[in-house]
């Protein structure tokens, strides 16, 4: 019987979105240590690009549990 939101799979969702966090930030991070450790000189659009990833990973990866892992099974 398919639900309110129809066949959705939270415990697949959680974890991939968990796991999509996880990487922007790693993304993120790796590109200004990657950037600072070459000594490269970038225009600050590129830093706050790398930086507002790695923000938007952290609140994907900590967002994705609580909504797919919580809220959503709890609607149904």
């Amino acid at each position: 019987m398919a639900g309110r939101y129809g066949e959705l799979d939270y415990s697949v969702l959680t974890k991939r979105g968990f796991l999509i966090g996880v990487a922007l930030f790693a993304i993120g991070a790796l590109g200004e240590l990657g950037l600072t450790a070459a000594g490269l000189t970038v225009p600050d659009w590129e830093r706050a690009l790398l930086f507002d990833i790695e923000l938007l990973g952290i609140l994907i990866g900590l967002l994705s549990p609580f909504i797919f892992g919580v809220l959503l099974p709890l609607t149904e």
